[in-house]
C-alpha cells in the first residue's frame, strides 16, 4: 500500500510540473477574444459587394423594415454567414486540440488526418445517390463519413508493430485524403453532380442560410459542452496515458468521448464550409503558445481564435478580388501549409 501511494504521488508530482498553465492570459484571451469576435462579427455583416453601414445593421437586427433592400440583405445572407464563419472556426479549432491532446501528436488535424475527406466523400455520395435530401439528413451523413475516415486513417496507421507515431497518422491521413477525394470527384463526374458539390470542394461560408445554422447549432453546442466536460480528463492523457490511468482516469472512455466530439464539430464543420484545412492545426498549437497545457483553458480560447481566424479569412476573401469572392480555404492553406513543414521540420526527430 505504502508504495502504491508512494508511485501515485509521484506521478501527481510528474502532473504537476507539466500541467502548467496561465490563467490570466487565458482570461484577457476569453474577454478580450470574445469582444473582438463580436466587432468581427459586425465587421464581418457590413462588408461585402454592396458596404453596409453599422447604423443600418441594427436597425436591420432590431427594427427590421420588410421594404429596406438592405434589411434583407442583413437578415438573410450577411448575419448567417458571419455566424457560420464564427462556428465553423470554433468547430475546426477544438477538434484540432482534442485531436493533438488525445494522440500527443502535434500534427494532428481532422484536415490531415482524413476526417474532412472522408465527410466530403458522404456528401457526394448523397447528392449523387439521394439528391434533394434535408440539410438535417445531410449532416448525419456528413459524421458517418468523418467517421469512415478517421477509422481508416487509425486503422491504416496502427497495422505497423511500433503502432501510431506522428509520421504514420500524417502519412496514412494523406493517403486516405487522396483515396476519397479521388472517388469523391470520380462520383462527381460519373452522376453529373460536380457543380453541385463544387462549393464544398472551394471551402466558403457564402451560401450558409439560416437553416443550415439552426440544424447544426445543437449538435456544435453539445459537442462543445462535451469537450469543456473532458479538458480536465484530455489534459491529464496529454501527458502519458499511463500517468492519466495513475491518476484514475477512465482512458478508453475519455477516448470514446473525445472522438465523439471531434466527430461532431468536424462534421457539422466540413457540411456547411467543405475542405477547409489547417484552422485545427494552426489555432491550437498558438493556443498551448500563449496559455499553457491545460485543456481548461486550450478549449475555450481555441474556440474564440478560431472562429476570429475564419471569420477575418471570409471578410479577406470578399476584399481581395472584388466582386470575385476567393476560396477561404485557400487563404487559410497560405498560412497553414508553411506552418505545417515547420512543425514537421520541428518535430523531426520524433518522427
Amino acid at each position: 500500500m505504502a508504495t502504491n501511494n508512494a508511485q501515485m504521488s509521484t506521478r501527481r508530482s510528474a502532473a504537476d510540473r507539466n500541467y502548467s498553465s496561465r490563467p490570466i492570459v487565458a482570461t484577457v484571451i476569453i474577454i478580450g477574444g470574445s469582444i473582438a469576435l463580436l466587432l468581427s462579427l459586425a465587421l464581418s455583416i457590413s462588408i461585402g459587394a454592396t458596404s453596409i453601414k453599422w447604423n443600418d445593421i441594427v436597425r436591420a437586427i432590431f427594427h427590421f423594415n420588410d421594404q429596406i433592400t438592405d434589411h434583407h440583405i442583413i437578415r438573410e445572407l450577411r448575419i448567417p454567414r458571419a455566424i457560420a464563419g464564427m462556428m465553423v472556426g470554433l468547430c475546426f479549432a477544438v477538434s484540432g486540440a482534442i485531436m493533438q491532446g488525445l494522440t500527443r501528436n502535434p500534427l494532428a488535424d481532422s484536415g490531415l488526418l482524413g476526417i474532412n475527406a472522408g465527410a466530403n466523400f458522404m456528401i457526394a455520395v448523397c447528392f449523387a445517390f439521394f439528391p434533394g435530401m434535408p440539410f438535417m439528413k445531410l449532416i448525419i451523413f456528413a459524421f458517418l463519413g468523418a467517421a469512415i475516415g478517421a477509422g481508416l486513417v487509425f486503422g491504416i496507421g496502427s497495422l505497423n508493430r511500433r503502432g501510431l507515431t506522428p509520421l504514420r497518422l500524417v502519412l496514412a491521413g494523406a493517403a486516405v485524403s487522396a483515396l476519397l477525394v479521388a472517388i469523391s470527384e470520380g462520383i462527381a463526374l460519373h452522376f453529373h453532380v460536380g457543380q453541385d458539390i463544387a462549393f464544398w470542394y472551394a471551402g466558403g461560408v457564402a451560401s450558409t442560410k439560416w437553416l443550415q445554422i439552426k440544424v447544426i447549432f445543437p449538435w456544435v453546442l453539445g459537442a462543445f459542452l462535451l469537450a469543456i466536460v473532458l479538458s480536465r480528463s484530455i489534459s491529464l492523457l496529454s501527458l502519458g496515458e499511463e500517468i492519466a490511468a495513475g491518476l484514475g482516469q477512465r482512458t478508453f472512455v475519455v477516448k470514446v468521448a473525445s472522438m465523439l466530439a471531434v466527430l461532431v464539430l468536424a462534421g457539422s464543420a466540413v457540411s456547411i464550409v467543405g475542405a477547409v484545412g489547417f484552422v485545427g492545426l494552426i489555432i491550437p498549437h498558438v493556443t498551448r503558445y500563449l496559455v499553457g497545457v491545460d485543456y481548461r483553458w486550450i478549449i475555450p480560447c481555441s474556440a474564440i481564435l478560431g472562429g476570429l481566424l475564419v471569420i477575418w479569412a471570409d471578410v479577406i476573401a470578399r476584399t481581395i478580388n472584388p466582386p470575385y469572392e476567393t476560396p477561404i480555404g485557400a487563404l487559410i492553406a497560405l498560412i497553414g501549409v508553411p506552418f505545417f513543414l515547420f512543425l514537421a521540420r520541428k518535430e523531426r526527430r520524433e518522427l
